[in-house]
């Protein structure tokens, strides 16, 4: 009989359980296990799971977020609620009032004395539900994953106890939490392709952040010394099982510090969250073991390409490129993004797998938000960290001269092909009211998830990622 038939049926016979609005379920299923004394009566609900029919009792296991509980119905005790427990569907959703037993094989086991169907399925779960593996259907509905796979629940458990840690550091280092717009007249603080759209009511042309740094630095100058954002940024770029045009980072603005202060952030940040999640500071990543105990090694961009391409730190823009071009004999006309994105997967096959690295040294031309080195202004004071070859943070000593900050624009969009060909005079403005020495701070959250969790792929730590439409 088909699951919608079904519903029917059991309309008819007990009435339409989508007209139940409420139960009385007090705890989590966990937590009533946890809380087991024999003959007390308890309260639950969840999803039914399994269902083992002995003629006129059967056993049954319910499950929740928190884990499963199994349940035992008879029919003497039920009567006619009996018959609607026959009828019940794998996927089903009920509540049940009973008291706890255990079983010969010491089960702690709920005596069903009370039972209500409170949400029908009108679909059957996957086949072998219990461990859905078609990594299609997970991604595209992952309600069935989360119902079927303890991984994916363990992942985004975790996942939010990552923000949370993430936020009681911050917090407790004195950062105050801050929102700041998502819609932007001007796209910046990062290099990338921006989503594009209007909006009505004012007639104007916005985008979706790529990145908050330039309104976080706003609040820099206003007198927040200390602020931070977990945000949600937008990058109209490839996918990938490292990249998501939608993504979580948050970023950190500290005034009066530099870029060797955010190392030691996030040595102290990282350690502590490896340490809470795993107990330990030595993690597994895709079958390597990455160590977090500081401090952490230093490798030089500037270095690794003098090594690789013949380099120059005081190399113009455009030998740089062509000595890069030429040694990786690629196509004339390709683009500086293009460039820059084959150079980063340079960096990540030069780093130390075992540990976190900090590179530094980065080209002045690379950095246009990032304040030069005093002893060669060829180089800014700047790093990215890299962890089992991802690049999961980015910081710098900011840069808050409203002077050369104009001029850095100005180059920058002479080479910059995806940002608009427009300079944010606002954000310059700011600038020129006075910004105090400071140091910035961005942490790819999914990324971090990926490495702290052994996930392969961001769709794996992202709910809801987005996909190419099915064809109709």
């Amino acid at each position: 009989m088909e699951y919608s038939e079904k519903f029917e049926q059991i309309n008819q016979k007990f009435g339409n359980p989508f007209l139940e609005n409420k139960f009385n379920k007090p705890l989590s299923i966990k937590d009533i296990l946890d809380e087991f004394e024999e003959e007390k009566q308890v309260y639950s609900a969840g999803r039914l799971i399994s269902k083992r029919e002995h003629g006129k009792s059967s056993f049954a296991h319910i499950s929740d977020w928190s884990g499963k509980q199994q349940i035992y119905a008879q029919s003497n005790t039920l009567n006619d609620q009996y018959q609607l427990f026959k009828e019940l569907d794998i996927g089903d959703i009920i509540g049940i009032k009973g008291k706890f037993f255990k079983t010969r094989t010491g089960e702690k086991t709920i005596f069903v004395e009370e039972l209500k169907l409170l949400s029908k399925a009108l679909r059957p779960l996957p086949e072998k539900w219990h461990g859905l593996k078609d990594v299609e259907v997970r991604y595209r509905q992952r309600y069935l994953d989360l119902i079927s796979n303890p991984e994916s629940r363990y992942v985004f458990t975790k996942r939010s106890e990552i923000s949370v840690l993430i936020r009681n550091f911050f917090n407790k280092q004195g950062y105050l939490e801050v929102e700041t717009p998502m819609l932007h007249l001007l796209p910046g603080g990062a290099a990338g392709k921006p989503f594009l759209t209007h909006h009505n009511a004012t007639d104007c042309d916005v985008y979706l952040r790529i990145a908050p740094e330039l309104y976080l630095k706003r609040l820099l100058v206003g007198g927040m010394d200390k602020v931070y954002e977990i945000n949600r940024s937008f990058r109209n770029e490839g996918v990938s099982t490292r990249h998501s045009p939608e993504f979580t980072m948050l970023e950190a603005y500290c005034a009066y510090h530099d870029y060797e202060y955010m190392m030691k952030t996030c040595e102290d940040l990282f350690s502590v969250i490896a340490q809470e999640i795993h107990s330990s500071l030595i993690i597994e990543y895709q079958g390597k073991k990455i160590d977090f105990t500081p401090p952490w090694q230093r490798i030089s961009f500037a270095a690794l390409f003098k090594q690789e391409f013949g380099i120059e730190s005081d190399d113009s823009q455009e030998v740089m490129l062509e000595k890069i071009t030429k040694k990786l004999k690629l196509p004339k006309g390709i683009t500086r993004t293009q460039i820059l994105n084959i150079t980063e997967e340079l960096i990540e096959k030069n780093f130390p797998e075992d540990k976190p690295a900090f590179i530094i040294d980065f080209f002045t031309w690379t950095s246009p938000l990032a304040k030069k080195k005093k002893d060669n202004p060829f180089l800014v004071e700047r790093f990215e960290l890299f962890v089992a070859g991802l690049e999961v943070a980015n910081a710098y000593s900011e840069l808050n001269d409203p002077v050369e900050q104009a001029a850095r624009f100005k180059e920058q969009l002479e080479v910059e092909e995806e940002l608009p060909k427009k300079i944010d005079k606002d954000f310059l403005l700011s600038l020129e009211y006075g910004m105090p020495p400071a140091a910035g701070l961005g942490i790819g959250i999914d990324r971090l998830v990926m490495v702290l969790l052994n996930q392969p792929s961001i769709k794996d730590v992202i709910l809801f990622p987005l996909l190419k439409p099915l064809p109709r």
